[in-house]
């Protein structure tokens, strides 16, 4: 991406190193993302994507490294002022507060004082999005289904106005049929003009929506490219696709 206007760059990672205690997890990682695009960051579990995120949102210590949002260097920002600069996450796993309502739990998207003003309209443009959170707004969300649970999460994020969206593992333990689902939705909110940082095991589903991606193995970049590329290189093809 060296050819692209330094104006057109949302989020730039340089040299990215974490560790958790002694062992070193990141080593080196280097990435950026354009405004208005859909960037994945692909590999097996266990290569240290989540662990990214994690590190630019700030919840996850940098040992190393520069983490540049909107052309200012955020790395030793904690984790509520990068959200006031419009930056979330929704975490693998959802993360929801099940014995709240569904209502209640987008409206917890909406805590930082400078966003309580917007909540209302905000909840209505997450309900035009996910009409099917709507439906089930006073239902407990712990009750919902996967799916509906992770519609719910990234409802939440959206509450918080984002410019950056990082989505972990949108689609993981979700039915096949959920997955298409999830997925459409996620190209409907780029199309709307939100950027998003996507981590996903589904490779061939990140590769299809995104327009750039990195592969990551054991905690380093070491594949990157325009998404289309990397769908057909073949050691992408056969080491995550199963082609042989």
């Amino acid at each position: 991406m060296s050819n692209i206007s330094e104006s057109s760059i949302l989020l730039s990672v340089q040299n990215l190193e974490v560790s958790y205690g002694p062992v070193q997890v990141l080593w080196g990682v280097t990435l950026s993302v354009r405004k208005g695009h859909v960037v994945s960051i692909i590999g097996s579990n266990g290569a240290g994507k989540s662990t990214t995120l994690n590190a630019i949102l700030g919840v996850r210590k940098v040992g190393r490294g520069q983490i540049v949002f909107k052309q200012e260097d955020i790395v030793r920002q904690p984790p509520h002022e990068r959200v006031k600069r419009h930056m979330t996450l929704v975490p693998e796993g959802r993360q929801l507060w099940p014995k709240m309502t569904v209502e209640d739990n987008l409206l917890m998207g909406a805590f930082p004082s400078t966003l309580r003003k917007d909540a209302v309209p905000n909840l209505s443009r997450v309900y035009d999005i996910f009409p099917r959170l709507k439906e089930r707004r006073s239902q407990l969300a712990g009750t919902l289904s996967g799916g509906e649970q992770q519609m719910c999460a990234i409802g939440r994020g959206l509450m918080a106005e984002p410019e950056l969206l990082m989505l972990d593992e949108p689609s993981l333990g979700l039915a096949p049929k959920i997955v298409d689902e999830i997925f459409e939705f996620v190209r409907n909110i780029s199309r709307e003009g939100v950027t998003i940082l996507m981590v996903a095991q589904n490779v061939n589903y990140a590769l299809r929506i995104s327009q750039y991606a990195y592969l990551m193995e054991t905690g380093k970049i070491t594949l990157d490219g325009p998404s289309e590329k990397l769908l057909a290189d073949d050691y992408v093809q056969e080491a995550y696709l199963g082609s042989t």
